[in-house]
């Protein structure tokens, strides 16, 4: 049920609705003052569920993170057990996001051994405080990181924190922040704490500490691939022992111990992946996903597991009355990662969850693994149904990766997959009393001749690429509860292997494959099956030098593709430059096997790439492999460059910078001395000279200029040597009529 739709309802005009999901937990410590029942407009919206914490009455709440135009705030509502309309939630306080606000993740004191994922946060502000418990997933940690996001927006970046310390959610891991090292770094030697095993976010495998390397930018996704390529040079395979558990438990409560089915070995496997059908067969559950008995269970099998080793719970994921519960050993928590789960209906109308499918998936240091548990459809003629069931699973069970911009994960996609469940394929072909007779006679071979799910696989109609073990144990449906007597009822079913465990992958040995008799609650016996799986294990130091060798060939590969050119010349110096005299240097530049752009471009600071008095023709172009081109340099002194060349003020030097798209710089040096003249020479400049100006000095030109009468240059029009000039001094041309003849003083110059 999509809960967005419920809270649109309740917002003004104008707002939105965007994300809402389910959560577990709530637990208000203190509340002050009235809550305003539509205390913002034009809102947008995104929630999580919680549920109420331990120690309180067990409620639910839905969350909302509200924006409006008056700001920020987390909306906190009761509801039905299942919201359709407005009227079905009701908003019990909100808290706004202003200073004060703050997310911190919390750790709850729990008797029991099995270490819980669910993420349990502290919501606070100035006036309000209360825990919440959210379920473990993607849409958590999407509800987190926007709350986040919208609390630094506010106050800043210290709002969301993990058990005290600043909570750095990521799209694909949440760490310390404090902590120097890499984030989900192994660590070896740990006590395993609830936080450690809390999400995928915090688990990591091996590779996943490895590879919190430097990013490279777009050769990172080079670099992930060649690693792939090379995984089996950097890992060792090692075996673990998984135990895989299949139960319907026909809508009963756990009245007896489940230590015969899940402690049967002396040997406590590393993994537990156990499946249950029918949890709940009552109405509310099928309506409402909501059934006491998912608690119920979920303690038995808790309470059951091998008492020699610590197990943390790693997920519970259940649609209606299928629930699967993964449990690991709580010293191989920390090579967990990417946990993720999801659920398929398809029973009526194809999408209910009376029938269907749930799956984890996660990986276990290098392998990824997928488990699904799943209740086929029933009846004896359905094969066909069933078969059907098997592939809308299939191609309907996606998970989300870390990397948004990555596609789904489909369950065929996985190294390792162990599938469990009610399968409900049946015996046909044979009575009640010949199936019964081969029973008896333990002709379990012959049996199977018989049985659908054998006929379907051996025609490619449905499991296929999959095995299932030799079976060994007689038929586990149908049977009269209390007891080990079969189906005595009036519709006196036909005995037949429902409960089923197959697998697909490498480097997969199943080790026993068995009923569990002496449980008799149900009508069916629970199943299971231990496996020794060959896990990909990654070796540091190996890695190290793969990771190394890929990024020098990258290196290599990169650098014999970046564009190199050759100049035929580097130095240019131009001789005698005169006024309003074209100079012209020309070099080539011939291109190598990779076509590039070239360019001259502008040196720090400045507009131009080059001075007034140059220029480069062509400026830039592009090159093909082995073309060359040739650039011409001219030098070209005008009245605008001259003045200050002639003073000495600048001189004849440039450099000339040569670019390389996706290649190196190349510099040229241009130089040229240049012959002063009296154009571009202020008047009154002249006008105090006592020789030729090419005969004088830069620097006496420009102490020359400096000196100058500026008025009396103002005042010139025609000048003559005046009777001061003659007798060595320093005086201007006298300045007799306008009448008088410039040349004298062209003739002077």
């Amino acid at each position: 049920m999509d809960q967005s739709v419920v809270i649109q309802e309740t917002l003004a005009e104008g707002a939105t609705c965007r994300i809402v999901s389910f959560a577990s937990g709530l637990r208000p410590l203190r509340a002050t003052g009235p809550v305003s029942p539509r205390p913002f407009l034009d809102a947008e919206l995104k929630a999580v569920q919680g549920l109420l914490s331990a120690g309180e009455p067990r409620g639910s709440r839905l969350l909302g993170l509200v924006e409006t135009r008056r700001g920020l705030a987390i909306h906190v509502y009761t509801h039905r057990r299942m919201a359709i309309e407005a009227e079905d939630v009701c908003l019990e306080k909100v808290i706004p996001i202003t200073e004060g606000f703050a997310v911190e993740e919390v750790v709850i004191d729990t008797d029991l051994h099995v270490l819980g994922c669910d993420v349990t946060v502290l919501i606070s502000s100035e006036d309000d405080e209360f825990t919440v418990q959210l379920p473990f997933g993607s849409h958590t940690r999407a509800f987190l990181r926007e709350v986040s996001r919208c609390r630094e927006e506010v106050v800043g970046s210290e709002g969301v924190k993990q058990n005290g310390k600043k909570l750095v959610v990521t799209q694909n891991r949440s760490y310390d922040s404090t902590d120097g090292s890499a984030p989900g770094q192994n660590k070896p030697k740990l006590e395993v704490t609830t936080e450690m095993v809390r999400s995928s976010s915090i688990m990591v495998s091996d590779k996943a500490s490895i590879l919190s390397e430097p990013k490279f930018g777009l050769r990172d996704t080079i670099v992930k691939s060649q690693l792939l390529q090379q995984e089996d040079s950097y890992t060792y395979i090692q075996n673990f022992r998984f135990f895989v558990g299949t139960y319907n438990v026909n809508g009963q409560s756990p009245k007896e111990s489940l230590q015969p089915w899940l402690r049967c070995d002396a040997e406590p496997p590393d993994i537990y992946c156990v499946g249950f059908q029918e949890l709940d067969l009552s109405k509310e559950a099928f309506f409402f996903n909501d059934t006491p008995k998912e608690e119920e269970w979920f303690k038995a099998v808790t309470d059951s597991l091998h008492p020699d080793v610590k197990y943390a719970k790693v997920k519970l994921v259940r649609l209606v009355g299928i629930m699967l519960l993964l449990y690991v050993k709580a010293e191989l928590a920390l090579n967990i990662a990417e946990v993720e789960a999801e659920t398929v209906g398809t029973g009526i109308m194809g999408r209910m969850g009376n029938k269907g499918g749930v799956a984890i998936r996660f990986k276990f240091h290098n392998t990824s693994v997928c488990i699904v548990n799943s209740h086929l459809a029933a009846h004896m003629e359905e094969y066909e149904r069933r078969n059907q069931d098997f592939k809308d699973i299939c191609s309907r069970m996606q998970f989300c990766q870390s990397d948004p911009d990555l596609p789904p994960l489909t369950i065929g996609k996985h190294d390792v997959i162990l599938w469990l469940g009610d399968l409900n394929y049946r015996l046909e072909d044979l009575d009640v009393a010949k199936v019964k007779q081969l029973v008896d006679e333990k002709a379990f071979l012959e049996l199977c001749r018989y049985d659908q799910l054998k006929r379907q696989m051996d025609a490619n109609a449905a499991f296929e690429g999959f095995t299932e073990g030799e079976i060994s144990f007689q038929p586990t449906y149908k049977y009269d509860a209390g007891c080990d007597e079969w189906d005595t009822s009036e519709k006196c079913r036909i005995p037949a292997w429902c409960d089923r465990i197959l697998w697909k992958g490498r480097n997969v040995t199943q080790l026993s494959y068995r009923s569990h008799m002496a449980l008799k609650l149900s009508d069916h016996k629970p199943v299971s099956s231990v496996f020794e799986i060959g896990v990909k294990v990654v070796d540091k130091e190996l890695y190290r030098k793969a990771f190394e060798e890929i990024v020098r060939s990258l290196d290599k590969l990169e650098n014999a593709n970046i564009p190199s050119v050759t100049l035929s010349q580097r130095e240019f110096h131009f001789e005698d430059v005169k006024y309003m005299q074209l100079q012209v240097a020309r070099f080539t530049i011939r291109n190598g096997q990779v076509p590039c752009q070239f360019e001259f471009i502008s040196k720090p600071d400045e507009e131009s790439y080059c001075k007034e008095w140059l220029i480069a023709n062509p400026s830039k172009g592009f090159l093909l492999s082995d073309a060359e081109v040739t650039i011409e340099l001219e030098v070209f002194v005008n009245k605008s460059t001259a003045t200050c060349l002639n003073s000495g003020e600048e001189k004849l030097e440039d450099i000339l910078v040569l670019h390389l798209n996706r290649g190196k710089d190349y510099f040229l040096s241009v130089t040229g001395n240049y012959l002063p003249s009296c154009f571009g020479s202020p008047i009154h400049t002249l006008c105090h000279m006592r020789e030729p100006i090419q005969d004088m000095s830069p620097e006496s030109i420009w102490k020359l200029s400096e000196n100058a009468d500026t008025a009396c240059a103002l005042q010139c029009t025609v000048c003559t040597p005046c009777p001061s000039s003659s007798r060595g001094g320093t005086n201007p041309f006298h300045i007799e009529s306008t009448g008088s003849k410039i040349h004298l003083l062209c003739l002077h110059v």
